[in-house]
C-alpha cells in the first residue's frame, strides 16, 4: 500500500468499520485459487471471491482480452448507439441460458439486474393493457441486492430495517428454512406446500395485479438454501395459471455453480427472467445481466413507437466494452475447460466432506448442493451473528477465506479446486470451528 495512504478515507461497506480499521484484513494479490496478503501469507479462496471467480484467480486469457479492448474501444454509450462485443456477447449469453431466454439487457451488477427485471416486469404488462400489476412477490431470507427495488425484495431484516419499505407493494411468501430439514443433503423433502404461499397472496390482493415472483432457486446469501421438492415446480404452474411473471434470481447460481450453467436448467423449471452477474465476467469486470423470455421483449419492443425507445431505462455503463470483452473471455473458458462438468464431477465429493463436519458441537445445521453449501454455527447468546462474525475472523487468521452472514458460513470454491483443496477447506474449519466450543 502506498506509504501515503491510510485506512480512513474508505468506507468499506457490509463492514463494522471501525472494529476492521482497528485489525485490518487485507489482500494484495491473488493467483488461482489462493488470495495473499501484504506480508506473502497464502490464504485458500473457499468462497470464489464473493462467488465471482470461479475460473479461480488472474486468468491471463481474461485479462488480456480486458486490456486489448482498453487499447481498441475504451468506452462508448449504448443509448443510441453499440458496439460490435455487445452483441456477440448477448448472442454467447443466449446460448448458454434456457430455450427461449434469448434476449439479454446489459447492466453492471447483480442489485442493478434485479432493478432492471422489475422494471421490465412492469413494462410488460402495461405493453399488454395490464398496468394494474404493479405488485411483486418476494420471500423471506431473501437477498436480491441493495438497490431500493432489492431492498424492498429483500427478506433480511438487517438489509431493511434502515431503509424503510423501499419500493412499495412488495409481499414475502415465508422461507423454506424448516427445522425438520436440518442437515438434509442436496434437496429437502420438507417444505414443498410453503409454495402455496404465493396462492394465498394472491387471493388476499388479486393475481390480476401481481407483476412477478422473485425467486433465488437456491437462496444464496442467507447461507444456501436449496429448494424443497416440488417448490419451483409449483410456484411455476402458479404464476403459469395467473397470469405473472417468474423472476429467477441466479446472481450466485449462475454460470455453473450447480453443475449446469444456470439452476433454471439443474432443477427442470424455466423462468421467464434470470437476472445474473458475479461469475460472467469471473469477478474481472462489474457486469449484470437479465436474460428475457422472448415473448416479453417482443411485447414491450413491438409495441413501442420507431421513433422513441421502448423502455426508458439504462445505465450509463451497459455493456461496457472491457465488460463485455471479459465476459467473453470467460464464456470461452467455460467451454473450453468443460468448467460446468468439471463442477458437478466435484461436487459429490465436496458435499460428502461438508457434511462430515456435522458431528462438532459448533454446527448447528449443514446445507448444499453443487459447488454451494451453508453451515450454521450456534447462536451466541443474546448476540445473532456474533459467531458467523468471529468465525469468518479466525478463519481469515487460519488461512481461509469465507463469506459469513449472520451466523452462516458459506462456501462455493472454485470448480478447478482439487480434492485436496477440499479436504485443506474441511480441515481447517474442522480444525477452527472444533476449537470455538
Amino acid at each position: 500500500m502506498d506509504r501515503t495512504a491510510t485506512l480512513d478515507h474508505f468506507w468499506l461497506p457490509f463492514t463494522p468499520n471501525r472494529e476492521f480499521k482497528r485489525e485490518p484484513r487485507l489482500f494484495a494479490r491473488a493467483e488461482g485459487v489462493h488470495y495473499f496478503t501484504p506480508e506473502g501469507r497464502k490464504i485458500l479462496d473457499g468462497c470464489s471471491g464473493l462467488f465471482c471467480t470461479p475460473l479461480g484467480h488472474g486468468r491471463r486469457e481474461i485479462a488480456d482480452a480486458v486490456h486489448e479492448q482498453l487499447l481498441t474501444l475504451d468506452y462508448t454509450p449504448t443509448f443510441t448507439r453499440a458496439h460490435p462485443k455487445a452483441f456477440e456477447l448477448a448472442t454467447r449469453v443466449a446460448g448458454f441460458t434456457p430455450t427461449g431466454l434469448d434476449r439479454v439487457f446489459f447492466a453492471n451488477s447483480g442489485s442493478e439486474a434485479v432493478d432492471s427485471a422489475m422494471k421490465i416486469a412492469l413494462a410488460y404488462h402495461r405493453a399488454r393493457g395490464e398496468g394494474q400489476r404493479t405488485l411483486f412477490v418476494s420471500r423471506e431470507r431473501a437477498y436480491h441486492g441493495v438497490n431500493m427495488g432489492g431492498v424492498a425484495l429483500s427478506g433480511l431484516v438487517r438489509n431493511r430495517e434502515s431503509f424503510g419499505t423501499g419500493v412499495p407493494g412488495v409481499m414475502h411468501m415465508r422461507h423454506t428454512h424448516l427445522p425438520e430439514n436440518r442437515f438434509a443433503r442436496g434437496l429437502p423433502e420438507k417444505g414443498g406446500e410453503l409454495a402455496d404461499d404465493l396462492a394465498r397472496l394472491g387471493q388476499l390482493h388479486g393475481f390480476a395485479n401481481i407483476a412477478a415472483v422473485f425467486i433465488e432457486p437456491i437462496a444464496g446469501s442467507t447461507g444456501c438454501l436449496p429448494p424443497p421438492r416440488g417448490y419451483l415446480e409449483r410456484v411455476r404452474e402458479l404464476c403459469d395459471t395467473h397470469g405473472i411473471l417468474l423472476v429467477f434470481d441466479e446472481v450466485i447460481t449462475g454460470w455453473g455453480r450447480t453443475g449446469h450453467a444456470f439452476a433454471a436448467q439443474a432443477f427442470g423449471v424455466t423462468p421467464d427472467l434470470i437476472t445474473m452477474a458475479k461469475a460472467l465476467t469471473n469477478g474481472a469486470q462489474p457486469m449484470g445481466a437479465v436474460a428475457v423470455k422472448r415473448g416479453v421483449h417482443d411485447a414491450i419492443v413491438e409495441r413501442g413507437p420507431l421513433h422513441a425507445p421502448e423502455l426508458f431505462h439504462g445505465y450509463t455503463y451497459s455493456a461496457h466494452p472491457a465488460a463485455c470483452a471479459a465476459a467473453l473471455a470467460t464464456l470461452g473458458l467455460y467451454d473450453a475447460e468443460r468448467s460446468f462438468e468439471q463442477a458437478r464431477a466435484l461436487a459429490p465429493y465436496f458435499q460428502e466432506r461438508v457434511f462430515s463436519l456435522c458431528d462438532l458441537p459448533a454446527v448447528a445445521d449443514v446445507r448444499g448442493y453443487g459447488l454451494l453449501a451453508g453451515i450454521d454455527l450456534r447462536a451466541e447468546s443474546g448476540a445473532p451473528g456474533l459467531a458467523g462474525h468471529e468465525a469468518q475472523k479466525r478463519l481469515f487468521d487460519a488461512g481461509l477465506h469465507l463469506k459469513a452472514t449472520g451466523d452462516a458460513l458459506l462456501l462455493a470454491p472454485a470448480f478447478g479446486f482439487s480434492r485436496a483443496q477440499v479436504d485443506e477447506l474441511v480441515d481447517v474449519l474442522r480444525e477452527m470451528l472444533g476449537a470455538s466450543r
